[in-house]
């Protein structure tokens, strides 16, 4: 089980991978432990199963299951940090690279999308965008979306 939970914190993107607005894929620190990107075999979702019901190994996947909602949005939330008044972040740009926000991943899943194009809102401010996935072109909110690296920092 903690060899599981390790693989989620090393499966995170950290930084692109390149520059290409064709690639999608992005540098994890699992790069730097095994050459190449973590995988692991989904399993079901048992998280509504009672605890008494479960075998020993399906009772560790629950808790790794648990452990990774929890920290997948625990983590998410400190990339959306909000600085209302304080520090204006630029807009999001096309060619930036972002975690789509989706509550239905699998452990040690990330969707990654690039942005193609920018819909400005009435103030000005960018508000939804059209983001490049392994999936095809969707249209996206700037809350669900979480820039990998901005290009300041």
């Amino acid at each position: 089980m903690l060899c599981q939970v390790e693989s989620c914190l090393n499966s995170r993107p950290l930084c692109a991978l390149s520059s290409d607005p064709s690639d999608l894929d992005a540098l994890r620190p699992g790069h730097f432990l095994v050459g190449e990107p973590l995988n692991a075999i989904p399993e079901g979702d048992l998280i509504p199963l009672k605890t008494n019901r479960l075998y020993q190994w399906q009772h560790s996947q629950q808790l790794v299951l648990h452990f990774w909602k929890r920290w997948r949005a625990d983590y998410l939330m400190t990339l959306q940090q909000r600085f209302k008044w304080a520090k204006k972040r630029d807009d999001l740009h096309a060619g930036d690279l972002v975690q789509i926000k989706d509550d239905n991943t699998d452990p040690n899943q990330w969707r990654l999308g690039r942005i193609i194009d920018t819909h400005s809102g009435d103030y000005g401010c960018v508000r939804i965008v059209s983001v490049r996935t392994q999936d095809g072109d969707l249209p996206r909110s700037i809350v669900k979306l979480c820039p990998i690296l901005y290009n300041d920092e």
